[in-house]
């Protein structure tokens, strides 16, 4: 059923199991485990750490039309059971990216889906349509968590009409599937998952960040420069299921679960409550091998209890 060998840089390359392959959105992966937005950098920076061609696909970090200097320092804070951060979506801009970090990316044979973002609903279609024709691309993942600042800040992810529009400026601009990821940070995101599947997303992806803060008792100020930033990390991951166990109850399409998932038995918890697939994020700071070893696992579970389909655990939580 397995077979393992040593990718040529070295690298332990995780058993290839073909019932570890899943479709998401029209996006065929060999296995459900994707690296998140904004933890795994470019995709180039893991290539000593990880057999990248292993993955089920990478999600690069959030890309806007524009380079984007992000917030002032400091950006990170380690918290109990996770870290606070408030980069402020810093990032290289899309130009940039097309042309020194997408040669790379070209060559793996991994599917590689962009992160987007925008302060505008049009920002957001202009980047789909520029995205459409680069070649290499399997999908997009719109982050809604942004302010929009024609409403005066307000996130897109937080008002359904918001999203609905940005969903739907993006669909228009693009024939790519694209993903939306939720902000956690609503009272109903069951709502919020009906409006976007309305404006034609193909899948959705949660939960983003958490908004915390943190405080330095000593000075009495607050320990990031942006005083607020998103919590990630084990400490969400109770939050995130229950999300994800939502949602999956709400839409027909695919949802892909993201939370303080770092091993085997997370990624089997949120498969279980209804995720097709799963995003693995702040882990990858902590061990940058823990996506390959949540692979490995997920091959010997299969194995151990006569699993011919991951697909099969899928949705199946007993209540």
């Amino acid at each position: 059923m397995m077979s393992e060998s040593i990718a040529p840089d070295g690298l332990k390359t995780p058993p290839h199991s073909e019932g570890l392959s899943v479709d998401v959105a029209g996006v065929p992966m060999k296995n459900p485990v994707i690296t998140a937005s904004g933890t795994f950098g470019y995709g180039e920076e893991f290539a000593t750490l990880v057999d990248l061609n292993t993955l089920g696909a990478i999600i690069v970090k959030g890309l806007s039309l524009t380079p984007s200097t992000g917030n002032p320092p400091p950006r990170t804070v380690e918290t109990a059971a996770g870290m606070l951060n408030a980069i402020g979506l810093e990032n290289i801009g899309l130009e940039a990216f097309v042309q020194d970090k997408l040669p790379f990316l070209q060559t793996l044979d991994t599917p590689i889906i962009l992160n987007i973002y925008g302060h505008e609903t049009e920002a957001y279609g202009e980047l789909a349509e520029r995205i459409q024709d680069i070649k290499g691309i399997a999908a997009i993942e719109v982050n809604i968590s942004c302010p929009n600042v024609k409403a005066g800040g307000i996130a897109f992810g937080t008002d359904p009409k918001a999203a609905f529009g940005v969903v739907r400026a993006v669909r228009e601009k693009t024939s790519l599937p694209l993903i939306v990821k939720l902000s956690p940070n609503v009272t109903d995101i069951k709502t919020i998952a009906r409006s976007v599947e309305e404006a034609v997303a193909n899948a959705v992806s949660l939960i983003n960040t958490i908004t915390g803060m943190a405080v330095d008792i000593y000075g009495r100020k607050p320990k990031l420069g942006n005083i607020t930033g998103g919590l990630s990390g084990p400490a969400i991951k109770p939050i995130a299921l229950r999300m994800v166990w939502e949602v999956a109850q709400t839409v027909r399409v695919p949802v892909i679960g993201i939370g303080g998932i770092a091993n085997t038995k997370d990624v089997l918890e949120f498969m279980i409550v209804g995720a097709s697939a799963v995003q693995v994020g702040t882990a990858n700071f902590v061990n940058p091998q823990a996506t390959m070893e949540i692979i490995r696992g997920l091959s010997s579970y299969l194995e151990e209890n006569n699993i011919d389909d991951i697909g099969q655990i899928v949705g199946t939580l007993q209540t």
